[in-house]
């Protein structure tokens, strides 16, 4: 049996209108009404949306989806926000492309690739959840908000807050890519940059909520914010003509965005706008942050938290609240969660660039390198629809790829200095090609 705990400034006549209605602990199906909270008080487990699908079964279609903006928002009935106008900054309805040449080297006849590297407006899938946590955010009243980053949620928040005409104070491990500090710092919010790991950021943030009652987007504002990413599956469902793939990539950090695609997945599926199928859940760590991993690998059901150490810092987060979830989620589907060294990783980047004209952060290069993992180890059926999803893009991240790619060939402004110049890239070409075939 369920409770109602705590008060809400929305109410059930409104909260019928738009298919929301409370927030259910995931542990204990306690129920509170939607406000800014994210932990059970009754058994400390987390909160999350829950809808009523019988409304949206009979009040969304495909139909009026694609009536809807081009943005995140033509899915505003799935999302758990009250106002018609909602924060729209373009994001969302992101290429998938079909990737051929990079099908061909993996042996994958029907490969995707969910681009968030060219979202809008900070070039990472974050944009959608910020965009959903910070228009809730205002209509619960907050004037401040914030968020704990290992900095593509830093560059969302700071930019969607200005847009917003929010006050913005953003915390950051202090060894962060100067790409993604920059990308916070050009918004003109306060930088916190904190001499610790994204855990011992996290945990004080936490302190900071409970003090100053500011919005964070990743802390109170979680039920709210983690809703976003659903938007990764309703697309793709939507680009794949309304049906769902036969399997996806996709990396792991906390784990909340993997879960949230299963969810949008299921959401589809629950009101009619897709046909129900198998979908298969790949994930992709880290090897020097990879606690999910771990325990995949292991068979426990339970997560240990780790110290990151790699260059995929937008994906290092050592103690995953959703790590349990998305453990089960892989192997209730017949999935698998790999890890990939920081070599690979770079591999993976390179490989993605190369084959499709896609560059992808360290994150986006550790769900390639995993990809090829599974497509080499014929863990993934060369026949099936395969998505692989790119979060963020590589111009944030090219301390980790510079000293791996090569340099300009200097030339004088004459036609013999080009000619030896093309002449000994082809050789140098011709000797790479001799070492991959030896």
């Amino acid at each position: 049996m369920t409770q109602t705990l705590s008060a809400s400034p929305l109410s059930t006549t409104d909260s019928q209108k738009l298919g929301f209605s409370h927030l259910r602990c995931r542990e204990c199906g306690a129920e509170y009404e939607p406000v800014a909270k994210h932990v059970c008080e009754l058994c400390f487990g987390p909160l999350e949306v829950a809808y009523d699908y019988n409304w949206l079964k009979h009040t969304v279609t495909r139909q009026s989806i694609q009536q809807g903006p081009h943005s995140i928002w033509r899915y505003r009935p799935f999302l758990p926000v009250t106002s018609e106008k909602p924060i729209d900054v373009g994001t969302g309805m992101t290429p998938l492309v079909k990737a051929e040449r990079l099908g061909r080297r993996l042996g994958l006849k029907n490969l995707y690739i969910k681009n968030d590297a060219v979202n809008m407006p900070t070039l990472s899938f974050k944009d959608r959840v910020v965009s959903v946590a910070l228009t809730r955010a205002k209509e619960l009243g907050f004037t401040t908000v914030s968020c704990a980053s290992t900095g593509n949620l830093a560059n969302s928040t700071a930019a969607i807050a200005a847009h917003a005409g929010l006050e913005c104070t953003i915390f950051i491990p202090a060894d962060l890519e100067s790409g993604k500090v920059l990308g916070s710092l050009i918004y003109n919010p306060t930088v916190m940059a904190v001499e610790g790991n994204y855990d011992q950021v996290n945990r004080l943030c936490s302190e900071v909520a409970d003090r100053y009652g500011w919005g964070f987007v990743n802390i109170n504002l979680r039920p709210y914010y983690s809703e976003g990413s659903k938007t990764l599956a309703y697309e793709v469902a939507e680009q794949l003509g309304w049906q769902l793939p036969d399997q996806v990539v996709a990396p792991l950090a906390s784990g909340s965005q993997y879960t949230k695609i299963y969810k949008g997945f299921q959401e589809f599926v629950k009101v009619g706008l897709v046909a129900d199928k198998p979908v298969i859940f790949n994930g992709a760590q880290a090897e020097g942050c990879s606690p999910i991993a771990q325990a995949f690998r292991e068979g426990r059901d339970f997560v240990t938290p780790v110290k990151p150490n790699t260059i995929a810092k937008s994906i290092a987060i050592g103690n995953p609240a959703d790590g349990i979830y998305a453990l089960d989620i892989a192997r209730k589907t017949g999935g698998q969660i790999q890890a990939a060294t920081d070599p690979e990783i770079v591999a993976g980047i390179k490989l993605l660039a190369e084959t499709e004209g896609i560059f992808t952060e360290t994150a986006g290069g550790t769900t390639i390198a995993v990809l090829k993992q599974l497509a080499e180890s014929g863990q993934i059926d060369p026949e099936a629809v395969t998505v692989a999803y790119i979060t963020g893009n590589g111009l944030k991240t090219q301390e980790a790829i510079q000293p791996h790619v090569g340099h300009p060939l200097l030339i004088s402004p004459k036609i013999e200095s080009f000619e030896q110049a093309l002449e000994r890239a082809r050789t140098l070409e011709r000797l790479d090609w001799q070492e991959v075939s030896v």
